[in-house]
């Protein structure tokens, strides 16, 4: 097994594109790949997924303990030749500006792989060597094998650029030339997510032919370190054998709501839950006979009419509140539970009203970054007391916010403002948690859900 780390200097530096072009190229060859994905988002991991049939996953250095991580890190090699991870935003960039916690640098040296660096050449060229060279003298115990220039305008580009590369120290391993047929599609949280069906498998066939054309792939490949994480014999986070079956979890999954951590989900998997996903857009009923339902975030702003025109799902996950089934939303899924959402040209769509509240994308501005939680009750996932690191990012503001006896949390970091509603067994709130950040979060959650365990988690 080794593995690379594919890095950017900046957010839009390219690094997604050239990372997912890598990835497919890469599988193209019969390499069994694991890609990965340093950091909280949700949408680029559907890039590398699509582009080699395997599912990406997260690793983030603020959210999960480092035995955690290397956990999952291990448990994802499992049979497979090359890891390889696309960074977040830039390389250094991280949870704070104080120190590397959080960034693309820190899960580099903690999992002990090499570096190479994304730089856009565009409106450049002797300048990319000193940019590079700064980003190479930065840190010195990271080990920055080599650069991939994007945005490269033709081959007089390319060698106007070469000469100060060769003066930085670092090896260029190739490029990307400007092709706007290789652009990425966008809307106001980044990335279009796959699922929506946005990108055809051609623009991936096209991506992998530009990079093996133009990217030394073998190099590439050379570069590539063995990975060596040894295990303590214990698992963190994973029980130390898969428990059987003892409920279901409901996980809506579709256009509208699929932000989810895969190892989020095989943890409940792990811990006795059967996967049951359903479509709040396409389905008539929560699905029958499971014992709770995970709604995770996406973009229910944009299915809005369709969400509240399927009045029997609405119906059945109302009924589902009332009868006490524990329910987990995250973000979209609060916007869905709510009375309401009012979309960006003010119409108001009615949702489920199983929280006393209403989201609005009306003027409003991107709420993003990590947070620190603490639990003000008892809830399916957590006790009260109990603290855990999260993360928000979203467009939308809720017209009436928690008052005391209803919110979930309060949000340490923040002034210990109030955050999420807590209704019966339903929990809501913006805040984004994956499972791993707390031993104990996806066992509770299953526990909760499994008929024999309530009142008991």
């Amino acid at each position: 097994m080794r593995g690379i780390i594919i890095a950017g200097t900046h957010s839009g530096a390219g690094k997604t594109t050239v990372a997912t072009g890598i990835m497919a190229a890469l599988s193209k060859r019969g390499l069994r790949l694991q890609p990965f994905k340093a950091g909280p988002d949700y949408i680029d991991p559907s890039y590398h997924s699509a582009a080699c049939a395997v599912a990406s996953r997260n690793l983030d250095t603020w959210l999960l303990e480092e035995s955690v991580l290397q956990e999952l890190f291990r448990r994802a090699m499992r049979g497979k030749d090359l890891a390889i991870v696309e960074g977040v935003m830039g390389l250094y960039d991280g949870f704070r500006g104080e120190d590397e916690e959080g960034s693309t640098a820190h899960l580099a040296k903690l999992l002990k792989l090499p570096v190479i660096l994304v730089a856009d050449a565009s409106g450049a060229s002797r300048s990319v060597g000193a940019m590079v060279l700064g980003f190479k003298s930065f840190d010195p115990h990271l080990n920055i094998a080599g650069v991939i220039l994007n945005g490269v305008a033709g081959a007089r580009h390319l060698e106007f650029v070469k000469p100060s590369l060769d003066r930085a120290g670092v090896t260029l391993l190739g490029c990307l030339p400007r092709r706007s047929d290789l652009a990425l599609p966008e809307r106001h949280l980044g990335l279009i997510p796959t699922l929506e069906g946005a990108v055809a498998q051609a623009f991936y066939d096209r991506l992998a032919a530009q990079i093996a054309e133009t990217v030394d792939l073998n190099k590439v490949l050379s570069i590539a370190a063995p990975i060596a994480l040894p295990s303590s014999g214990k698992e963190a986070v994973f029980p130390q054998n898969p428990i059987p079956p003892r409920t279901a979890i409901a996980v809506a999954m579709d256009k509208a709501f699929n932000f989810y951590y895969v190892d989020s989900l095989d943890l409940l998997e792990s811990w006795g839950a059967e996967i049951v996903p359903f479509s709040p857009l396409n389905n008539q009923n929560v699905p029958a006979g499971v014992g709770g339902v995970y709604i995770g975030g996406g973009f229910p702003e944009l299915y809005a009419e369709p969400l509240a025109g399927n009045a029997a799902m609405l119906r059945s996950l109302r009924q589902a509140a009332r009868s006490g089934l524990p329910i987990y939303a995250e973000c979209g899924g609060l916007m869905y539970l709510g009375r309401s959402i009012e979309d960006q040209q003010g119409k108001t769509h009615r949702m489920a009203g199983v929280i006393p509240t209403q989201s609005s994308m009306k003027g409003t501005r991107v709420t993003l970054g990590y947070r620190t939680v603490c639990a003000l009750r008892d809830n399916p996932l957590l006790r009260a007391g109990e603290q855990v690191r999260g993360h928000e990012f979203h467009l939308s503001t809720l017209k009436e916010g928690p008052r005391e006896n209803q919110a979930v949390y309060q949000v340490l970091d923040q002034n210990a403002r109030l955050e999420g509603f807590r209704t019966k067994n339903v929990v809501a709130s913006y805040i984004h948690l994956h499972l791993g950040s707390r031993r104990d979060m996806a066992r509770r959650f299953v526990a909760s859900c499994a008929p024999a365990d309530q009142g008991n988690a």
